[in-house]
């Protein structure tokens, strides 16, 4: 494996570091990993860069690179919405991988805002054959507020505590998430994830203990997007012990593992080199 630092773009104004096998055929499945929100193309404590080497020890070329505007990344001088600046970007980053190693196909992994960039492309670009979504779109739900607010109600222990002590000031912002993405609609985010099956794509979507303020357990992901968690290209994974960047080996470790066997499972790279 070769990895190789590249300006790109339709300014020249992208920066990333591919990751290219010796040898791959044209069906390959290029593996392009985006920003989470504003961190460095190599991702929260240097997951992006485990990701992709271990991807690239498996036979699969992958790009890690910085939006514009992020990291290394310049700004393309367009005059552009946010969104289709990220399509855009996206797009740049898939010719490239196209380029040096024959990818006509595309997985996109993102990471909180990055799942988000993720979703919007993946909507609607014909190049994606696949989604990582990590930490990706939640709502809460019935059955996530009884399975917050039931243990807590019947803890006989925790309201001895309560009643114990002496009442303090509410902390500033006390009831917003430490990590969020934006939300749309429920309505839409369920259509779209229909919309992305109808056409052919294979969705990964994993989940950690990170968010447990919107998410709190594997039943959430059928109750968030309902029916379609039941189809065949779609694999779900709550990660309850894990926090929402993986800092610890062995969350980390377990997260690479459940993106590996999903992706040789559903794009599998062949002796030689096809998926």
């Amino acid at each position: 494996m070769q990895e190789q630092a590249f300006r790109f773009g339709r300014a020249r104004h992208l920066v990333g570091i591919a990751g290219l096998p010796p040898s791959t055929a044209p069906e390959t499945v290029g593996v392009i990993v985006l920003n989470a929100g504003l961190v460095h193309r190599i991702g929260p404590f240097r997951l992006h860069v485990e990701m992709t080497r271990r991807l690239n020890a498996h036979g699969y070329p992958t790009l890690r690179f910085d939006l514009s505007t992020i990291g290394d990344s310049a700004a393309s001088g367009e005059s552009q919405t946010r969104n289709q600046q990220i399509c855009a970007d996206v797009g740049d980053a898939m010719n490239l991988l196209g380029e040096q190693a024959a990818c006509k196909r595309f997985v996109l992994v993102g990471l909180c805002s990055g799942s988000q960039s993720a979703h919007m492309v993946a909507c609607s670009d014909p190049k994606v054959a696949g989604a990582v979504f990590l930490d990706g779109y939640a709502y809460r739900t019935l059955g996530y507020h009884l399975r917050y607010y039931l243990p807590r109600l019947l803890d006989i222990k925790r309201w001895r505590r309560l009643l114990s002590r002496q009442p303090k000031a509410p902390a500033a912002n006390s009831d917003e998430p430490a990590f969020t993405v934006a939300p749309l609609p429920q309505a839409t985010v369920r259509a779209d994830l229909a919309g992305m099956l109808e056409r052919g794509l294979k969705l990964c979507l994993i989940y950690s203990g990170g968010i447990s303020r919107y998410f709190n357990h594997t039943r959430q992901f059928r109750e968030c997007f309902g029916r379609i968690v039941g189809h065949p290209n779609v694999f779900t994974r709550f990660m309850k012990e894990a926090d929402h960047t993986y800092i610890l080996t062995g969350d980390r470790n377990r997260l690479l593992e459940n993106v590996e066997r999903w992706l040789s499972t559903n794009f599998p790279v062949t002796a030689d080199g096809s998926s």
